[in-house]
């Protein structure tokens, strides 16, 4: 071989450092197609759970949709559903690639912290009977006394409850109306009807 031509060799890019995760509300119809997807592929694709029970009628019903994302992609998602005097914590879902991690206790703890800024004092959840150990270890929760275990989408499931202690600065009924203008779970920052306010309001014709 000519000295002055060297053998390729493959080279395999240096690994990137793992990208951050971070949790948000979603907002927009791109949200919601990474929402669908993350609970195709986990519901769908590993635990066979057929489209119509999956995708059950509330996913648009007085519903709130977290998304974990690892930089820009979708990783985990969790629906929160608010009722009069608790939420309910849904779909919560973590990609098979990145459980392990961090992700599921981020997730988590930002539904959880969603429902208490809100004022919620009660959540409640649908765990399947193999995870109520984390849920107890790491959130104080317990399975309701006199409930029974319950079955769908081919699972058994029992009723847990956890304890929620609002913020002193969560929504209320006397916020300030501004605050209750702004979007979910963005109650501390200004929203676009903050800004609005520097106009003068039309005077209605007399």
């Amino acid at each position: 071989m000519n000295a002055l031509v060297k053998p390729l060799l493959a080279q395999r890019p240096a690994r990137a450092p793992a990208p951050s995760m971070r949790v948000s509300v979603a907002r927009t119809l791109n949200d919601m197609a990474q929402v669908m997807a993350v609970r195709a592929l986990v519901y769908m694709g590993e635990q066979v759970c057929p489209y119509d029970e999956e995708f059950d009628g509330n996913d648009f019903a007085g519903a709130t949709h977290l998304m974990l994302r690892a930089g820009t992609e979708p990783v985990g998602v969790v629906r929160m559903r608010w009722f009069a005097d608790f939420a309910k914590l849904e779909r919560l879902a973590i990609r098979k690639e990145y459980r392990g991690g961090p992700g599921l206790m981020l997730l988590a703890r930002a539904a959880f912290d969603l429902a208490e800024a809100k004022g919620y004092r009660t959540l409640m959840g649908h765990a399947q009977m193999r995870l109520t150990p984390f849920w107890k270890r790491h959130f104080g929760g317990w399975v309701r006394p006199g409930r029974p275990t319950f079955s769908f989408s081919d699972y058994d499931y029992v009723e847990m409850e956890f304890t929620l202690t609002p913020p002193k600065d969560a929504v209320t009924i006397d916020a300030d109306p501004f605050v209750l203008l702004r979007p979910e779970g963005e109650w501390d920052r200004p929203g676009v009807l903050d800004r609005s306010a520097i106009r003068p309001p039309e005077q209605a014709c007399a």
